[in-house]
């Protein structure tokens, strides 16, 4: 009986720490691992560079098309790109042309 009453004792003491300790972990634990933890926003800051990185090219392209697409607008018609578009859409060339075929990317 009196080695559970010391048990009982020196349990009172062992529990605070150790629950206190738990929380602890707990919590650190998910700091670093859970949803909103320092991983996932590690790897969300990776998607949105990755994101920004595919924008720019888009806008890049975009820019393109639009300068290309300006230069056969009515109001100001250039003859050498209308020419070029005409040639591609109706697959004509003059008899002393060479024409140089490329693969499409």
């Amino acid at each position: 009986m009196v080695i559970l009453n010391e048990i009982r004792h020196r349990a009172r003491h062992v529990i605070g720490p150790f629950l206190g300790l738990t929380a602890v972990v707990y919590f650190a634990y998910h700091t670093v691992q859970g949803d909103r933890g320092l991983l996932a926003w590690w790897r969300l800051n990776q998607e949105i560079k990755q994101a920004e990185d595919s924008l720019s090219q888009l806008e890049t392209v975009r820019d393109n098309l639009d300068r290309r697409a300006r230069l056969l607008r009515p109001d100001h018609l250039d003859p050498d790109m209308l020419e070029e578009r005409a040639r591609l859409m109706l697959n004509l060339g003059r008899d002393d042309e060479v024409v140089v075929l490329r693969q499409k990317r």
